[in-house]
């Protein structure tokens, strides 16, 4: 019987080139010239550190822009509240990845609400839909890709 996957993942090489590409551009940015503003990344956290609030926010845009570029969605960001610490502001950004297992069975209720023919199960951190027909299967993903859950999505090991 045809399968696939429906997962939430990260290339954290990708993730990689594109905090570094995020540096890049704040090192050669006119308006951020003497400022200690820097991106760093430990795991699926980035901490952004500037001197003021505002400067947070547009190095937000432009990490974001990066990821963009790179291929990643960026609803899989969840952006923390900034600090102040003395002379410098910093800000976690967490790059979301996997479903969470209420999204997953979101995601398996608004596969049966449609009646489809096909059988559709919550696996860990991923969502593993069976159906007869590929047909049934591709309609499914159809209606994922329409919906709005606020997490990116990836349709993986189609087999039929």
């Amino acid at each position: 019987m045809p399968s696939f996957d429906v997962v939430s993942e990260l290339d954290m090489h990708q993730v990689a080139n594109a905090v570094d590409q995020a540096n890049r551009i704040v090192d050669n940015r006119f308006d951020f010239k003497g400022v200690d503003a820097k991106f760093e990344r430990e795991g699926n956290i980035v901490t952004i550190t500037a001197e003021a609030d505002f400067q947070l926010q547009q190095m937000l845009d432009m990490l974001s822009s990066a990821l963009h570029k790179c291929g990643i969605d960026v609803k899989c960001l969840e952006v923390g509240e900034a600090e102040q610490s003395g002379k410098q502001a910093r800000q976690k950004v967490t790059l979301r990845e996997g479903l969470e297992q209420m999204l997953a069975k979101k995601i398996v209720k608004m596969i049966k609400d449609q009646k489809m023919k096909v059988q559709s199960s919550v696996q860990g951190d991923q969502v593993r839909v069976t159906g007869k027909k590929r047909d049934d299967l591709q309609a499914v993903i159809a209606l994922l890709k329409e919906s709005d859950i606020d997490m990116p999505l990836q349709y993986q090991n189609f087999r039929d």
